[in-house]
């Protein structure tokens, strides 16, 4: 099986926004559906936020795992300003505050903000194919660190960036909603590249 990794493309959004609200562990969903207009899918929400030119969340600053031909996974990851101002911190849903708290811990690093294999391209290496290209993209951008956010209760994650070197620095606790999975903490786990 060969993986290539690729830029995204902004007509890739559809499909991009279901990976990212897969690896945001239905917070994205959550988000936009508070965005939505009356009778707006909230999914269209996303790949309309997925499609913009700027900031973090955005197609520009993400890639694709392909594996023969087909979408099998995607990571979206960034530097983190430094330094990390986080403003009014009640201004901010609920629910992403620890997210903020604690990437406010890791400022100037490589971001990994979301990464998502496909279910059908699971536990054949695209994961792991991802998190190695993350570091390449740290590494050219002169960042001295990698950084990501993880539920604790999400073992398969953890198990998985542990190997890979990462160590945790903070947690907060997970704040939910309605239908989520998760609770206990987040963790923010950071590796050094040096």
């Amino acid at each position: 099986m060969e993986i290539e990794i690729r830029p995204a493309l902004a007509q890739e959004a559809g499909p991009l926004a279901a990976l990212m609200n897969m690896a945001g562990e239905g917070i994205p969903l959550y988000l936009w559906t508070r965005m939505a207009e009356p009778g707006q899918d909230p999914m269209e929400v996303g790949a309309g936020r997925v499609r913009r030119d700027e900031g973090g969340f955005s197609y520009r600053n993400t890639f694709v795992a392909e594996v023969d031909e087909a979408m099998g996974g995607m990571l979206l990851s960034y530097r983190l300003d430094d330094p990390y101002e986080v403003g009014a911190l009640e201004e901010y849903p609920e629910v992403v505050r620890p997210l903020v708290e604690l990437e406010a811990m890791a400022p100037g690093s490589w971001y990994i903000n979301a990464v998502a294999v496909s279910p059908d391209f699971r536990r054949r290496g695209v994961g792991t194919a991802l998190m190695n290209y993350a570091e390449e993209l740290a590494r050219d951008a002169g960042t001295t660190e990698i950084s990501l956010i993880v539920a604790d209760e999400n073992g398969g994650a953890v198990d998985l960036y542990q190997k890979l070197g990462y160590r945790q620095r903070g947690s907060r606790p997970v704040v939910g909603f309605p239908g989520f999975a998760h609770a206990g903490n987040w963790s923010l786990l950071v590796k050094s590249m040096d």
